[in-house]
């Protein structure tokens, strides 16, 4: 005699549950050892051809991989005494703080100046100390405004904005020191308001901010569903019996992951919230007991006869969405291939808990309790129930009409995905009311940018850089660049040379060039390197001058402007031929792989799980006709929301590609549960009503898809009030998407299956 996993239950349904304690109570163990990621920047390897080439160039010319930007604005300028000795104070509080690369801040009493005297070349702070009279402050206006490298670097058009630029050391905390920054500013009083941005304050903040919200979301997701559940059952053992199955597969995935020496990084933070999601499967085995329980009458027959009914579609269910994950173990990016295992594995303990836990529990039911909750449950006596039959009867009755209105939406919604624009902008997860984004708006319209990216020219030859031709060339690719929309702000080695030319000539704009020798330009820069902090030059230019370092301060964060830049560089190039190579470089470039590696990887995977999805249908159904027919409202469902998507101009990034997946495992599970019941029921009555064997399909198990998608989109729409964009719009996109396939699949099912009937029973 076979060994049947849910009969063990039911006949020792106490060793069932204190196995299932005990083996949670093991995977806890593993929790004390957690280690958290908040870093998106590590979902590339340190061996990634990126971030070995960025710390390249970062050790070449003496850099800093993350700067932060600190922003004084006063509507009545900068450029006053008060003002001033806030900006010497704020910059000497910023100097003293740990973590912070304090020779290379960048402020007015930091950032060197180029002037000379008497013939004589001097180099020195702009400002070495905070005015005194108005007579100094003058000569400070007269210094910034009369030097084009401090205009839109360090100091607006307009005099009204500043810029402090505070570069990090290797391994410190973005959103840490973003925040003593702001406790330095704060003590200071007066007209002027205080930003602080860039990319390492978005990122590290975000990182955090992320873990807080899962923290927070997923208990308040848990209550909701908790409640749902007892309204929907009227039975706390079975609502119990529902969120102990999700918390337990919760424990022993997060467990496992720990336990493997993976830290928990931000996709596999997301991991508890997917979990629940797929949990919310179980609730077509409540659903079909109370079914079963109101025409048998007897508790255990109906356990079992409950089991035998939903056991195909839920371990097929399973199937689909696990190896929907699975795939993504094939993928590049580590985290990635951590999160598709970590799902997986989480998906199956889901199911061997619902053919062993959830049996067990249902044994402990008093059967009073049971009779009194289920008095409602049949396909005559409840009003959803008659609602959903009505609803697969209009898609029998009328299947011309809905699948032609269907197609005509897929035709609009495949319009709306070929406007779909593919790109990544961490600010941008930001509200726009948010202090960082509000911080980043402001300087990246008074400055230059906050976004920093390099280009790197390379030649062969040793002292190249020195060649007037090589200067003329860089000074031209940044006077192009500049015309970009993205690009605020280019500077270079070629601007110090131009600088000093024109200072050791009475500061004759006509020498505000490119002197015409290689030893003019060699002489200047070793007079300049003599006097200018190391950082200066180095910066710039690699010791044998065969390498320069083009700076370039974008207004945008999104992934796309780096990569407009590196375009305009070639399409330089190659009207200006000149023996050197360009290679970007930069926090900025590398967000533009990470972009297109990430993304890219997701989007691969979402592509092969689609193929896998349909091979399990196929499998499960023995059939490519019915697995076409259960594929149907899948596809609809996944164009329709990528349409809506493209439609309303929403970036195609990191949090919906992740969607991706969990939309393509959730809506193909109502489509089998759909079809594997239909076909019971076939198998039990003949096709000879198919139309009401359509209709009491969508009446009775449709009763259990409807509550599923209402369950999980109820619990996770407290997201859409999350402060951070991503949440809002996977809220909005779940509750959308489970609605939307749970609809088309009781609506369009019935009627593919009425027009294809002579194909489908051939």
């Amino acid at each position: 005699m076979s060994f049947s996993l849910v009969e063990f239950s039911i006949r020792r349904p106490k060793t069932v549950l204190l196995l299932a304690g005990l083996m949670t109570l093991l995977f806890l163990t593993q929790f004390p050892r957690i280690r958290t990621d908040t870093n998106p920047k590590h979902m590339l390897p340190d061996t990634s051809d990126v971030r070995v080439w960025n710390d390249e160039v970062d050790k070449t010319f003496a850099l800093y991989e993350d700067t932060i930007v600190v922003g004084v604005e006063n509507d009545a300028g900068v450029l006053n005494r008060e003002t001033l000795g806030r900006i010497a104070r704020i910059t000497d509080g910023i100097l003293a703080l740990p973590g912070v690369a304090s020779r290379d801040v960048t402020s007015f009493t930091t950032i060197t100046n180029v002037t000379a005297d008497a013939g004589t070349l001097k180099v020195g702070p702009l400002m070495p100390a905070a005015p005194k009279t108005d007579a100094e402050v003058e000569a400070l206006r007269t210094a910034l405004f009369g030097n084009t490298l401090f205009v839109n670097r360090v100091i607006s058009k307009d005099g009204k904005t500043t810029a402090i630029y505070v570069p990090l050391e290797k391994g410190a905390n973005g959103a840490e020191i973003a925040d003593k920054i702001r406790d330095i500013v704060a003590k200071e009083k007066g007209p002027e308001r205080y930003y602080v941005a860039g990319d390492p304050v978005a990122r590290d903040t975000f990182g955090a901010e992320m873990f807080k919200l899962m923290a927070m979301f997923s208990p308040i997701a848990g209550m909701i569903m908790f409640a749902a559940i007892q309204y929907m059952f009227r039975n706390l053992a079975l609502s119990a019996a529902m969120m102990g199955v999700s918390m337990v597969a919760i424990v022993w995935s997060i467990g496992l992951l720990i336990g493997a020496g993976f830290p928990v990084h931000i996709m596999s933070s997301m991991a508890p919230v997917f979990l629940m999601a797929i949990a919310t499967d179980s609730i077509h085995i409540f659903n079909e007991f109370y079914f079963r329980y109101k025409e048998r009458g007897d508790k255990l027959a109906a356990i079992r006869e409950t089991m035998t009914a939903v056991s195909r579609p839920v371990r097929y269910t399973a199937l689909a969405t696990a190896a929907g994950f699975a795939v993504l173990l094939f993928m590049n990016i580590i985290p990635v291939q951590v999160f598709g295992g970590l799902i997986a594995f989480g998906t199956v303990v889901l199911r061997l808990l619902s053919f062993s836990f959830i049996p067990a529990v249902l044994t402990f039911v008093r059967e009073d309790r049971i009779a009194s909750a289920a008095g409602s449950e049949s396909v005559e006596g409840d009003r959803t129930a008659r609602a959903l039959g009505r609803l697969g009867a209009f898609g029998a009755a009328r299947p011309r009409m809905t699948v032609a209105v269907a197609l005509a939406l897929v035709a609009v919604s495949v319009w709306g995905t070929s406007k779909i624009h593919v790109n990544n902008n961490l600010v941008a997860w930001f509200k726009a009311s948010s202090e960082i984004r509000v911080a980043d708006t402001a300087m990246n319209q008074a400055l230059g940018g906050t976004s920093l990216g390099y280009l790197v020219v390379q030649s062969k030859e040793s002292e190249f850089m020195k060649r007037p031709e090589a200067m003329r060339w860089i000074e031209g690719l940044q006077r192009h660049l500049e015309t970009l929309p993205e690009v605020g702000k280019t500077f270079s080695v070629a601007d110090y040379v131009k600088r000093i030319n024109r200072v050791l000539h009475d500061d004759d704009p006509k020498y505000d060039a490119v002197p015409e020798t290689k030893d003019t330009v060699g002489q200047y820069l070793f007079l300049f390197s003599m006097s200018a902090k190391p950082s200066d030059l180095d910066n710039v230019v690699d010791p044998v001058f065969g390498k320069a370092n083009i700076w370039v301060q974008m207004k945008t964060w999104d992934a796309e402007a780096m990569r407009q830049v590196i375009a305009a560089a070639e399409r330089y190039q190659k009207a200006n031929p000149l023996p050197v190579t360009v290679k970007p470089a930069g926090i900025a470039y590398f967000n533009l792989v990470w972009n297109d590696e990430v993304l890219g990887d997701l989007l691969r995977g979402f592509s092969l799980a689609l193929v896998v999805v349909f091979a399990i249908l196929a499998l499960d159904f023995r059939s490519l006709k019915w697995a076409l027919v259960a594929y149907a409202p899948l596809l609809f469902t996944i164009l329709f929301i990528y349409g809506v998507v493209g439609f309303a101009g929403k970036d195609f990034d990191m949090p919906l590609s992740v969607m991706s997946t969990l939309s393509l495992g959730m809506a193909v599970d109502f489509a089998i549960h759909f079809v594997s019941r239909l076909r019971q029921r076939l198998a039990e009555t003949g096709d000879a009503d198919l139309p009401g064997a359509l209709a009491w399909t969508a009446a009775r198990p449709g009763k259990g898809i409807m509550r599923n998608a209402v369950l999980f989109a109820a619990a996770f729409s407290v997201m859409m009030f999350a402060p951070l964009t991503p949440y809002v719009v996977v809220g909005a996109f779940i509750v959308s998407m489970m609605l939307l396939s749970a609809l088309l699949t009781m609506l369009l099912i019935p009627a593919l299956v009425m027009l294809g009937r002579r194909w489908l029973f051939a």
